[in-house]
């Protein structure tokens, strides 16, 4: 059972989806409201107090991706943003991800990956409690205002991006498997095995390609890392 019911706002054109959903999620003790165009979803995601968003790509009025990047960059709402594609290429979902999305679903889903998928965001976005700031080389991630900066520059994170950073930091120098990422972002309902190659890349082309020395690391078949810049200096001369 759950101790709070989750507020879903679901921005889909689709009738039919939208009433599937709204049989399958509100049982399980789900609040829906919806909205039919990106426009009107919009407004109500501005205006409206939401647990999470599922949000559908293609929709009359304004498409999801710029409901989604308008939602981040303009009113700098962190609400956590499912969004719903009928294309399965690592440059779509990169491009969601880039916009502000913090997960995905290809249609069609299946109902109960959709409900696990709901539950670990919100599960994440709810947990994150007031710390202190963690710092890396030139990089800073503050947890209770949610934001990340590298040599003062500001970076715009997803939350699954976030989440990533922010494990590494916690866990610098040491390695962060592979699995203990998947856990702590999905806990046992990881979706597939795409998923987090996408929201690691995410990270490095926001985290390490705008800047000279990269931080992050992957360990074939193992995890990621976090590693000092003299540590890269020192690899580069030696393959150099």
């Amino acid at each position: 059972m759950r101790q709070k019911n989750i507020r879903v706002l679901l921005v889909e054109d689709n009738q039919d989806i939208t009433a599937n959903l709204y049989a399958f999620l509100e049982p399980l003790g789900y609040e829906l409201d919806s909205a039919a165009s990106g426009t009107v979803g919009l407004r109500q995601a501005v205006d409206g107090h939401f647990d999470v968003i599922v949000l559908d790509i293609m929709l009359p009025g304004m498409d999801g991706l710029t409901l989604c990047r308008t939602l981040r960059r303009d009113y700098a709402n962190p609400v956590p943003i499912l969004m719903l594609t009928a294309r399965d290429t690592v440059a779509d979902r990169v491009t969601g991800l880039d916009c502000g999305a913090d997960d995905y679903l290809v249609k069609p889903f299946s109902m109960k990956e959709l409900d696990a998928r709901l539950r670990a965001l919100v599960r994440r976005s709810q947990g994150r409690q007031v710390q202190k700031v963690l710092t890396w080389e030139d990089l800073q991630l503050d947890p209770s205002t949610h934001t990340v900066h590298r040599s003062g520059i500001p970076l715009r994170l997803g939350p699954t991006a976030f989440a990533i950073l922010e494990e590494l930091l916690r866990a610098a120098p040491a390695i962060v498997p592979r699995a203990r990422l998947e856990q702590t972002l999905w806990g046992d309902s990881p979706p597939d095995s795409d998923a987090l190659r996408t929201h690691i890349h995410e990270l490095r082309s926001k985290m390490d390609k705008p800047f000279a020395t990269p931080l992050l690391k992957t360990i074939p078949h193992v995890g990621f890392v976090l590693v000092a810049r003299e540590v890269q200096d020192t690899d580069r001369q030696h393959n150099g």
